[in-house]
């Protein structure tokens, strides 16, 4: 599964990237998440409750940063498992340009799922990853923009 897309975030570069990498922030953006851990600047382990059609699940994971090209762009990888509901792992390419009016934040991701979740069938499962997708970056911008959304 692959999926990419790109956010207009109303702030500069420098603090987009440094709320990327503030724990609190991305536990209070990403859907679902109940726990986020930092274990040094570049991992983190995480706790995430997810719907995906009729399967509920909680996955704990770990996403690795690679943080070389930085503020301007950085990858990570991630692995996470739902015990029965089965696996995911994956990664993602971001980028960051200063643009008119703020940060232009793009990104490319691809994942690959296994277990129950990936029985739901493609179309289900990249319509939850959009979804989720959209809900992040709305809570992100919020967040960058000072008007947090819980």
């Amino acid at each position: 599964m692959e999926l990419s897309d790109e956010i207009i975030i109303n702030a500069p570069k420098d603090a987009v990237y440094l709320a990327l990498n503030d724990p609190e922030i991305l536990r209070r953006c990403i859907p679902g998440c109940e726990e986020l851990i930092q274990h040094s600047p570049t991992d983190l382990e995480a706790k995430v409750v997810l719907r995906i059609g009729p399967v509920k699940a909680s996955f704990g994971g770990v996403v690795t940063l690679e943080t070389a090209g930085a503020p301007d762009a950085f990858s990570l990888m991630g692995e996470g498992k739902g015990g029965a509901a089965g696996f995911a792992k994956g990664g993602a390419e971001v980028s960051l340009t200063e643009v008119e009016g703020g940060t232009r934040l793009a990104y490319d991701a691809k994942a690959e799922v296994g277990g129950k979740i990936a029985q739901l069938g493609s179309r289900l499962i990249m319509g939850t990853a959009r979804k989720l997708s959209a809900a992040f970056f709305e809570k992100f911008a919020a967040e960058m923009e000072g008007a947090r959304v819980d």
